[in-house]
């Protein structure tokens, strides 16, 4: 079984196109949506039929908080521009839409791997994995020797070291890691939709469960499209100018 694994959506249309045809050429088997699939771009209503599309084939979705915001309630903790685009989301999906979002796990286990948004230690608090001491958390809550979320933005792998301790490190694109029986590991994928490393390039990787595998991709994407639509929507020009830098 080939998994593709794509975090942070963030309704943008183009990189999760690109994402999926290059998962495709690669021959994946299905894919794992590991929330935040709404929230800061400019096609919520594409990007979830595409999801939706995905999930009838048997994809894994999980909830993000950009998701769960976008179904209503307060959201003073998020900073001006995620608010506004929150807002305007909010105004794009209908009845239907908001309550599949609201009805996707905020954690799900596909043979020894979890799936999450943020951190399963708390999910509901959407807890950041930065480090090595949060990674170990995580996967001690998960119970699982692999856990798989999103939520950072950047990829990052992070396995335990023969002595048991964490350690993480950034995983080269198209390079293929063998994830050890021995050791746990938590990776961290990189943003589809709204990368945050410096690159413009979209992010997301491949599980091969048969041969216990990952693989990081780097996709290069339209972008100055996706960033004219939000423009045109009249949304913040701080997330245009992140989609055109990759910051």
């Amino acid at each position: 079984m080939r998994l593709a694994l794509l975090a942070d959506v963030h309704s943008n249309l183009e990189a999760l196109s690109a994402c999926l045809a290059h998962a495709r050429r690669q021959g994946v088997d299905r894919c794992a949506f590991l929330g935040d699939l709404v929230g800061y771009n400019a096609d919520p209503r594409a990007c979830l039929d595409r999801v939706r599309d995905e999930a009838g084939r048997g994809a894994i979705v999980v909830r993000g908080n950009h998701d769960e915001a976008c179904v209503g309630g307060l959201i003073e903790s998020m900073n001006p521009s995620a608010r506004e685009a929150i807002y305007w989301t909010r105004e794009q999906l209908d009845a239907e839409s908001r309550d599949w979002l609201a009805g996707l796990p905020l954690l799900a286990q596909a043979g020894e791997a979890s799936f999450a948004h943020a951190s399963p230690e708390r999910p509901e608090q959407w807890i950041y994995v930065t480090g090595a001491e949060s990674a170990a958390r995580g996967l001690d809550a998960a119970g699982t020797r692999l856990v798989f979320a999103g939520h950072v933005h950047r990829a990052v792998l992070y396995y335990s070291s023969s002595a048991g301790v964490l350690r993480g490190f950034h995983p080269v694109p198209g390079v293929t890691l063998p994830l050890l029986a021995g050791r746990r590991w938590f990776y961290v994928v990189g943003s589809v939709g709204q990368p945050r490393d410096g690159s413009i390039a979209a992010n997301y990787a491949i599980y091969d469960a048969d041969a216990a595998t990952l693989t990081h991709y780097r996709v290069p994407y339209d972008c100055l499209k996706a960033a004219r639509k939000l423009r045109a929507a009249d949304l913040p020009e701080r997330l245009a100018v992140r989609l055109e830098t990759g910051y």
